[in-house]
């Protein structure tokens, strides 16, 4: 009684075999559904005005419409639905302009089975993930900002579990505060930073060199 709904995933990807790998993969998870499938970006935006996904696992390099414009489209037309970048490519500035057009995440396709749900999961929490080798290469593609924001040291804080992927919940408790006093903190932030999501806010950070790797 009372069951949870599974998560209704879209699979966006030029190439056949792909498609194939995911319902099996999809198949392995019962908190899973694949609801449609796309071959090209154009489709993706169509097939969520139809379908109505909860998550997105988007190919980048696509035929007609790539990944970005795709996620750019699909963002502003359905804000609640969740984008995970899924590539061979891990490029900074691929990562960084697909962040910035509202992807909660960014993975690349070797990533395994596990950590693929667990992604699909916090993207639909509306906790990020970003792939280690992709940020990397956008740490390291990115500029060096003479601009130092001015955090307080709770931000700080705040920040570094923001980027670890900590829901507003996780880091009240690790923090020991209100999760009212954890969204405040998070709206300074972003404020700060100009951004407008957390995938942003992940972006910024590795740019102006507010976290680390390690």
């Amino acid at each position: 009684m009372g069951e949870c709904r599974p998560i209704r995933i879209l699979v966006v990807d030029d190439h056949p075999l792909a498609h194939s790998g995911m319902r099996l993969f999809l198949s392995s998870y019962p908190d899973l559904e694949l609801v449609g499938e796309a071959m090209n970006g154009a489709e993706a935006v169509e097939a969520c005005a139809r379908l109505r996904p909860d998550v997105v696992l988007m190919d980048m390099m696509m035929p007609q419409l790539d990944g970005i414009e795709a996620t750019r489209q699909i963002k502003k037309r359905f804000p609640q639905t969740r984008v995970i970048a899924l590539t061979s490519y891990g490029e900074g500035d691929l990562v960084e302009r697909v962040l910035r057009v509202g992807a909660s995440g960014y993975l690349l396709k070797n990533v395994s089975s596990f950590d693929l749900a667990q992604a699909i999961r916090a993207a639909h929490a509306g906790r990020s993930t970003l792939a280690p080798e992709a940020a990397e290469a956008l740490l390291n593609t990115m500029q060096s900002s003479d601009e130092q924001v001015a955090f307080t040291e709770r931000e700080r804080e705040v920040l570094r579990l923001l980027v670890r992927g900590l829901s507003n919940s996780e880091i009240a408790e690790q923090l020991c505060i209100t999760r009212a006093t954890v969204k405040f903190h998070v709206g300074g932030i972003f404020g700060k930073l100009g951004v407008a999501t957390r995938a942003e806010a992940i972006a910024k950070a590795y740019e102006q060199r507010l976290v680390s790797l390690g």
